[in-house]
């Protein structure tokens, strides 16, 4: 009786080449600015997501090495499906603004291991919720073409109300009379967290996503696996 085979196939993410990543801080500005224009703010999606996948990147050491992180799960039960880091040097210096640039590179030599391409990508970082509207989460859904949602701990720009202590309520984040994201609290009585659109979704999706992922945490699901796997905790899988 002849053995059943396993079949494995991987499907390679198409990531796109917008611009070069050897640039000064005028150029990036630039970019942000005209790329921003090219941000989709509503859910091109018919149906459900099935995956998720959570980002994040550690602080460099002393040797200017950092380390990506991208973690995919199952949506919206979050069982692990995938792991994947990678670490190198961020070829850009921190500036408030322009992390994307520092990031991505990395990040997406990350997401080039995947087997598992997810449906949405939640980003430890802002989305429009930036000053040009278009922080890591809108800058890195552009590349990847697949739907982004920023999920930061911190605002970088607007102003608020403070949502209700109670888990799930929120308030709009605005700069400029215009709505870039939503202040939500995603446990009783903890920080909110700063929602807003990274690409291809509307912000109720992404607020919805944020919380049907939070399991007991401040943070979702997808995003915290990301952040221990970055600092080491998390083996690739």
């Amino acid at each position: 009786m002849r053995a059943a085979c396993r079949v494995i196939i991987i499907i390679q993410m198409i990531i796109r080449q917008l611009h070069d990543w050897d640039i000064s801080v005028t150029q990036a500005r630039q970019i942000q600015r005209e790329l921003s224009e090219q941000v989709i703010r509503n859910n091109d999606r018919a149906g459900r997501f099935n995956t998720v996948a959570g980002v994040d990147i550690s602080g460099a050491d002393s040797d200017n090495m950092a380390t990506a992180a991208v973690v995919v799960l199952s949506y919206p039960h979050n069982n692990i499906l995938e792991v994947s880091t990678v670490r190198g040097q961020p070829p850009f210096p921190y500036i408030s603004g322009f992390l994307s640039f520092r990031e991505i590179p990395l990040i997406l030599k990350a997401f080039q291991t995947l087997s598992n391409i997810p449906d949405i990508v939640l980003v430890d970082g802002q989305g429009i919720a930036h000053p040009r509207r278009f922080g890591l989460a809108s800058h890195l859904g552009l590349i990847l073409n697949i739907p982004t949602v920023g999920c930061a701990k911190s605002r970088l720009c607007g102003s608020h109300e403070m949502p209700d202590s109670t888990a799930g309520t929120y308030s709009e984040l605005v700069d400029n009379n215009e709505i870039i994201g939503a202040v939500v609290r995603t446990k009783f009585n903890v920080r909110p967290l700063y929602i807003s659109i990274g690409h291809k979704i509307d912000l109720q999706s992404a607020i919805n996503c944020v919380l049907e992922c939070c399991k007991g945490y401040r943070l979702p699901e997808a995003t915290r696996l990301a952040h221990l796997a970055a600092g080491g905790k998390l083996p690739a899988r």
